[in-house]
């Protein structure tokens, strides 16, 4: 009885220990996006629209551009086009019409906190 439970028990790790989430990122290279972020407690929404080249995102009344560069199907790097300050992007999860992702700078200061944060976008074209 223990040898057939200890069976049962490998088969299913080794079942949830392969699953991976789908990644459709290539559906995701280019649109124009909606996403939620909180600033001091209140929640708000944010858009931005990305083709081959160029981000511009649309929050707080502000304007914001980066350039856009893919460093495989599921991870991108955006660099500011003001303060040169770049952002490494990483698509963990996708839905049809969404993907979670997880960014965090992407130069390695030492004197800076290294922060790793994640967040969802959702497709709106």
């Amino acid at each position: 009885m223990m040898k057939k439970l200890s069976l049962c028990f490998l088969v299913l790790f080794l079942f949830v220990a392969c699953y991976q989430p789908e990644r459709a990122c290539s559906d995701f290279r280019t649109g124009s996006f909606s996403f939620d972020y909180v600033v001091a407690g209140v929640e708000k929404t944010g858009t931005f629209t990305r083709d081959s080249l160029y981000s511009i995102e649309y929050y707080d009344n502000k304007i914001d551009s980066a350039t856009v560069r893919w460093v495989n199907d599921c991870e991108f790097i955006l660099k500011d086009v003001h303060n040169k300050i770049s952002i490494h992007y990483k698509i963990l999860k996708t839905t049809d019409s969404s993907y979670t992702f997880e960014y965090r700078n992407a130069s390695r200061d030492p004197q800076k906190k290294y922060l790793v944060k994640t967040g969802t976008a959702y497709k709106t074209d």
